[in-house]
């Protein structure tokens, strides 16, 4: 199993920047690909951005340009740099995890809330 546990959501005005932080822990050596999932209000929760265990990464074309996912291998830990951010990209941001054998882990969520 894997555990993934979130942090650095919160307030922020438009055009804020935040990093939200998502520390693995586990048999994390299973783990293919995390990535950044959100649900914003009312609606489905959509991809946001991720990133191999090869280092690729990819992202929604609403975050291109504005958001950056990372990772510190020694830490076990992925980031989130999230720039220029708007009001709709105020959702609950949700840590995944996914490896072999359809092995799903996602963390409890951090809160981004943008106002302007």
């Amino acid at each position: 199993q894997v555990q993934l546990v979130e942090s650095g959501g919160g307030l922020v005005q438009t055009g804020g920047s935040l990093r939200l932080s998502c520390a693995a822990s586990g048999s994390i050596s299973n783990i293919n690909i995390m990535g950044w999932y959100r649900s914003p209000p009312g609606k489905q929760r959509e991809l946001v951005a991720a990133i191999t265990s090869g280092g690729t990464t990819d992202y929604a074309d609403s975050v291109k340009g504005r958001f950056t996912i990372s990772r510190d291998i020694a830490k076990n830990t992925v980031y989130l740099q999230m720039n220029n951010l708007k009001r709709e990209d105020t959702a609950v941001y949700q840590c995944n995890a996914e490896g072999p054998a359809d092995f799903v882990s996602w963390g409890h969520g951090t809160q981004v809330t943008v106002s302007s």
